[in-house]
């Protein structure tokens, strides 16, 4: 492959560890660093960026093609510079799909037989039995937001036995799952929901979707996983819904903002475990070999899976 990666993601220090990672599975792959003063943009320089600053925007537009290290890009395109002309390309890959499903898979498990209970119980030094008898194939899980992550979490969630149903905004079949569509059908969707897994895009439609409004549709004492974005959930609302009953313990990887401050009520919830942002981030090798067969795409002119259209913000 003839084009060049120039990495800025994570910053100066983390080229060497991208430089090694690449060389362990690409090494005839020209890779170089954006903080090199020698380097300058060539036409078949392909940047591979996380929270690129402002000042390199300009770089930017001159590249043939950018992919991001994260699922999400809307922290890219809030950006007014961005070059929007340029392709775009969210992180995939067998890898990072995988680990979000184990996480998924945990959290609903964990919510399914109350495992935040037995934390605490340990903490306390109190032997306390909270017998679960409800097992996974009585359970149904319900999968909001049905890409190219939620889609492989749902089947995964499928193939361990759950009863799994997903929400997406249109139409779409998916093997060995109910698949729901447009807000006219959400609230039906939520009211045969057991566990509620939030996997939506980040757009202004989905910023505070969550709301106590749509936590009640859900049957109650229902659970919920957020390995969205934190600002899906309207948290106060969150706090309110685990404080009455509307559900009985939640499971969140995001919140907002990040890192949680000390301060937060978040923290404190007994019916609530937090974890920080670990879900999916896939190794330094995964990752670059995600991009090396991304750019290798771009070059044949081929439309990799997860390039961003940019007027859906994802």
């Amino acid at each position: 492959m003839s084009a060049r990666i120039v990495v800025s993601a994570d910053g100066r220090k983390a080229f060497e560890s991208w430089r090694q990672a690449f060389a362990a599975v690409a090494p005839d792959v020209d890779v170089c660093s954006w903080y090199d003063p020698a380097w300058q943009p060539q036409p078949g320089d392909y940047a591979l960026i996380w929270k690129p600053r402002s000042e390199h925007m300009e770089r930017l537009a001159q590249m043939k093609g950018i992919v991001c290290t994260g699922a999400g890009v809307d922290h890219l395109l809030a950006h007014t510079d961005f070059p929007r002309n340029i392709p775009l390309v969210r992180m995939g890959g067998g890898q990072t799909a995988r680990l979000m499903a184990d996480y998924v898979i945990w959290a609903v498990l964990g919510l399914l037989r109350g495992a935040r209970t037995w934390a605490a119980s340990q903490e306390q030094g109190v032997w306390y039995n909270n017998v679960c008898s409800r097992t996974s194939d009585t359970t149904r899980v319900g999968v909001m937001g049905l890409g190219h992550l939620g889609a492989y979490v749902a089947q995964a969630l499928s193939r361990m036995g759950f009863c799994v149903s997903g929400w997406k905004r249109s139409p779409a079949e998916l093997d060995g799952v109910t698949v729901w569509h447009g807000m006219d059908n959400l609230p039906s969707f939520l009211a045969e929901v057991d566990i509620l897994v939030n996997l939506l895009p980040s757009t202004p439609a989905t910023d505070g979707l969550i709301d106590y409004g749509l936590l009640s549709h859900l049957p109650k004492g229902a659970g919920f996983v957020n390995v969205g974005r934190g600002r899906h959930v309207v948290q106060d609302d969150l706090l309110r819904a685990l404080d009455d009953g509307t559900l009985s313990g939640a499971v969140l990887d995001v919140v907002t903002p990040e890192p949680l401050p000390q301060d937060s009520a978040l923290w404190h919830n007994p019916r609530l475990t937090i974890t920080p942002h670990v879900a999916s981030e896939a190794s330094r090798e995964a990752q670059a070999r995600y991009a090396v067969d991304v750019v290798a795409m771009l070059e044949r002119g081929e439309t990799p899976a997860l390039l961003c259209d940019v007027a859906r913000g994802y």
